[in-house]
Protein backbone atom coordinates (compact mmCIF):
# COMPACT_ATOMS: atom_id res chain seq x y z
CA UNK A 1 0.00 0.00 0.00
CA UNK A 2 1.37 3.38 -0.94
CA UNK A 3 0.64 6.62 0.79
CA UNK A 4 0.71 10.11 -0.63
CA UNK A 5 2.85 12.50 1.30
CA UNK A 6 1.01 15.60 2.40
CA UNK A 7 2.34 18.88 1.02
CA UNK A 8 5.03 20.36 3.17
CA UNK A 9 3.71 23.31 5.10
CA UNK A 10 5.63 26.57 5.02
CA UNK A 11 7.78 27.22 8.03
CA UNK A 12 5.87 29.11 10.68
CA UNK A 13 8.36 31.96 10.60
CA UNK A 14 8.44 32.24 6.79
CA UNK A 15 5.82 34.99 6.63
CA UNK A 16 7.51 36.87 9.45
CA UNK A 17 10.91 36.60 7.74
CA UNK A 18 9.44 37.86 4.49
CA UNK A 19 7.82 40.82 6.28
CA UNK A 20 11.13 41.61 7.99
CA UNK A 21 12.92 41.59 4.64
CA UNK A 22 10.34 43.90 3.10
CA UNK A 23 10.64 46.28 6.07
CA UNK A 24 14.44 46.25 5.79
CA UNK A 25 14.18 46.84 2.06
CA UNK A 26 11.84 49.77 2.57
CA UNK A 27 14.16 51.39 5.12
CA UNK A 28 17.22 50.79 2.96
CA UNK A 29 15.62 52.11 -0.21
CA UNK A 30 14.39 55.16 1.71
CA UNK A 31 18.05 56.05 2.28
CA UNK A 32 19.23 54.97 -1.15
CA UNK A 33 16.66 54.28 -3.90
CA UNK A 34 19.33 52.39 -5.84
CA UNK A 35 20.52 50.24 -2.93
CA UNK A 36 21.84 46.86 -4.15
CA UNK A 37 20.52 43.55 -2.95
CA UNK A 38 23.59 43.06 -0.74
CA UNK A 39 22.78 46.21 1.23
CA UNK A 40 19.19 45.09 1.67
CA UNK A 41 20.31 41.65 2.84
CA UNK A 42 22.67 43.20 5.40
CA UNK A 43 19.92 45.46 6.70
CA UNK A 44 17.71 42.39 7.13
CA UNK A 45 20.49 40.56 8.98
CA UNK A 46 20.73 37.94 6.25
CA UNK A 47 23.22 36.74 3.73
CA UNK A 48 22.54 37.40 0.08
CA UNK A 49 21.91 33.67 -0.38
CA UNK A 50 19.38 33.60 2.47
CA UNK A 51 17.52 36.57 1.00
CA UNK A 52 17.36 34.77 -2.34
CA UNK A 53 15.53 32.01 -0.52
CA UNK A 54 12.60 34.44 -0.28
CA UNK A 55 12.96 36.54 -3.43
CA UNK A 56 14.50 35.55 -6.76
CA UNK A 57 16.14 38.92 -7.31
CA UNK A 58 15.91 42.63 -6.54
CA UNK A 59 13.09 43.14 -9.02
CA UNK A 60 11.04 40.43 -7.34
CA UNK A 61 11.59 42.15 -4.00
CA UNK A 62 10.49 45.50 -5.44
CA UNK A 63 7.42 43.90 -6.99
CA UNK A 64 6.46 42.51 -3.59
CA UNK A 65 6.82 45.99 -2.10
CA UNK A 66 4.67 47.46 -4.85
CA UNK A 67 1.99 44.78 -4.41
CA UNK A 68 1.88 45.31 -0.66
CA UNK A 69 1.57 49.07 -1.08
CA UNK A 70 -1.13 48.70 -3.72
CA UNK A 71 -3.16 46.41 -1.47
CA UNK A 72 -2.95 49.02 1.26
CA UNK A 73 -4.02 51.79 -1.13
CA UNK A 74 -6.92 49.72 -2.42
CA UNK A 75 -8.08 49.09 1.14
CA UNK A 76 -7.81 52.79 1.99
CA UNK A 77 -9.81 53.75 -1.08
CA UNK A 78 -12.47 51.15 -0.29
CA UNK A 79 -12.99 52.74 3.13
CA UNK A 80 -13.45 56.31 1.89
CA UNK A 81 -16.90 57.89 2.15
CA UNK A 82 -17.77 58.95 -1.40
CA UNK A 83 -21.17 60.43 -0.61
CA UNK A 84 -21.96 64.04 -1.37
CA UNK A 85 -20.73 66.12 -4.31
CA UNK A 86 -18.06 64.49 -6.45
CA UNK A 87 -15.32 67.07 -5.67
CA UNK A 88 -15.79 66.37 -1.96
CA UNK A 89 -15.53 62.62 -2.56
CA UNK A 90 -12.41 63.17 -4.66
CA UNK A 91 -10.85 65.30 -1.92
CA UNK A 92 -11.59 62.69 0.74
CA UNK A 93 -10.06 59.99 -1.44
CA UNK A 94 -6.99 62.13 -2.13
CA UNK A 95 -6.48 62.86 1.58
CA UNK A 96 -6.76 59.19 2.53
CA UNK A 97 -4.34 58.07 -0.17
CA UNK A 98 -1.96 60.93 0.56
CA UNK A 99 -1.74 59.86 4.20
CA UNK A 100 -0.96 56.32 3.08
CA UNK A 101 1.66 57.49 0.60
CA UNK A 102 3.25 59.88 3.08
CA UNK A 103 3.95 57.00 5.45
CA UNK A 104 5.83 55.12 2.75
CA UNK A 105 6.84 57.81 0.26
CA UNK A 106 9.99 55.93 -0.72
CA UNK A 107 7.97 52.85 -1.66
CA UNK A 108 5.38 55.00 -3.42
CA UNK A 109 8.13 56.71 -5.39
CA UNK A 110 9.53 53.36 -6.50
CA UNK A 111 6.07 52.11 -7.43
CA UNK A 112 5.26 55.21 -9.46
CA UNK A 113 8.52 55.64 -11.33
CA UNK A 114 8.55 55.07 -15.08
CA UNK A 115 9.99 51.55 -14.85
CA UNK A 116 7.16 50.26 -12.64
CA UNK A 117 4.19 52.50 -13.47
CA UNK A 118 2.42 50.01 -15.77
CA UNK A 119 2.60 47.25 -13.18
CA UNK A 120 1.49 49.64 -10.44
CA UNK A 121 -1.44 50.86 -12.51
CA UNK A 122 -2.60 47.28 -12.96
CA UNK A 123 -2.60 46.42 -9.26
CA UNK A 124 -4.24 49.75 -8.40
CA UNK A 125 -7.23 49.02 -10.64
CA UNK A 126 -9.76 49.33 -7.75
CA UNK A 127 -8.49 52.82 -6.91
CA UNK A 128 -8.51 53.86 -10.55
CA UNK A 129 -12.07 52.62 -10.96
CA UNK A 130 -13.10 54.63 -7.93
CA UNK A 131 -11.54 57.79 -9.38
CA UNK A 132 -13.26 57.24 -12.72
CA UNK A 133 -16.63 56.66 -11.02
CA UNK A 134 -16.28 59.88 -9.01
CA UNK A 135 -15.26 61.87 -12.09
CA UNK A 136 -18.15 60.44 -14.12
CA UNK A 137 -20.61 61.34 -11.37
CA UNK A 138 -19.14 64.81 -11.12
CA UNK A 139 -19.63 65.39 -14.83
CA UNK A 140 -23.28 64.38 -14.47
CA UNK A 141 -23.63 66.77 -11.51
CA UNK A 142 -21.84 69.57 -13.30
CA UNK A 143 -19.27 69.80 -10.51
CA UNK A 144 -16.29 68.43 -12.48
CA UNK A 145 -15.06 69.61 -15.87
CA UNK A 146 -16.90 68.42 -18.94
CA UNK A 147 -14.60 69.75 -21.66
CA UNK A 148 -12.98 66.32 -22.10
CA UNK A 149 -14.02 62.69 -21.60
CA UNK A 150 -14.32 61.32 -18.08
CA UNK A 151 -11.59 58.76 -18.73
CA UNK A 152 -9.20 61.54 -19.77
CA UNK A 153 -9.96 63.64 -16.69
CA UNK A 154 -9.51 60.58 -14.46
CA UNK A 155 -6.15 59.87 -16.11
CA UNK A 156 -5.05 63.48 -15.60
CA UNK A 157 -6.05 63.22 -11.94
CA UNK A 158 -3.93 60.08 -11.64
CA UNK A 159 -0.95 61.80 -13.26
CA UNK A 160 -1.32 64.82 -10.98
CA UNK A 161 -1.39 62.53 -7.95
CA UNK A 162 1.66 60.67 -9.22
CA UNK A 163 3.57 63.92 -9.66
CA UNK A 164 2.84 65.33 -6.22
CA UNK A 165 3.56 62.04 -4.45
CA UNK A 166 6.92 61.61 -6.13
CA UNK A 167 8.01 65.26 -6.22
CA UNK A 168 6.62 66.88 -3.09
CA UNK A 169 8.27 66.59 0.31
CA UNK A 170 5.64 64.82 2.40
CA UNK A 171 7.23 66.17 5.56
CA UNK A 172 6.05 69.70 4.78
CA UNK A 173 2.99 70.67 6.86
CA UNK A 174 1.15 71.98 3.80
CA UNK A 175 1.96 68.98 1.60
CA UNK A 176 -1.44 67.29 1.85
CA UNK A 177 -3.26 70.54 1.09
CA UNK A 178 -1.07 71.18 -1.95
CA UNK A 179 -1.71 67.64 -3.19
CA UNK A 180 -5.49 67.87 -2.85
CA UNK A 181 -5.70 71.37 -4.35
CA UNK A 182 -3.62 70.20 -7.30
CA UNK A 183 -5.89 67.23 -7.94
CA UNK A 184 -9.04 69.35 -7.63
CA UNK A 185 -7.56 71.93 -9.97
CA UNK A 186 -6.97 69.26 -12.59
CA UNK A 187 -10.61 68.20 -12.09
CA UNK A 188 -11.67 71.72 -13.05
CA UNK A 189 -12.12 73.58 -9.77
CA UNK A 190 -10.80 77.07 -9.18
CA UNK A 191 -8.48 77.65 -6.27
CA UNK A 192 -11.18 79.20 -4.07
CA UNK A 193 -13.56 76.31 -4.78
CA UNK A 194 -10.77 73.81 -4.12
CA UNK A 195 -10.02 75.43 -0.78
CA UNK A 196 -13.66 75.24 0.29
CA UNK A 197 -13.90 71.58 -0.75
CA UNK A 198 -10.66 70.78 1.09
CA UNK A 199 -12.03 72.32 4.28
CA UNK A 200 -15.20 70.28 3.90
CA UNK A 201 -13.24 67.08 3.37
CA UNK A 202 -11.37 67.68 6.59
CA UNK A 203 -14.48 68.49 8.61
Amino acid sequence: MTTTASPRRPRKDAASNRADILAAAAATIARDPHAPIDAIARAAGLSRRALYGHFDDRDALLRAMILGGAERFNALADGVDDSGPAPLALARLALALWDGAADVQFAATVALDDSHIEETAAVLTPVRRRVLAIVTRGRDEGTIRTDMPAATVARLVEEAARTVITRLDTGRPEAASVAVRTILGVAGLGWREADEVLQGARA
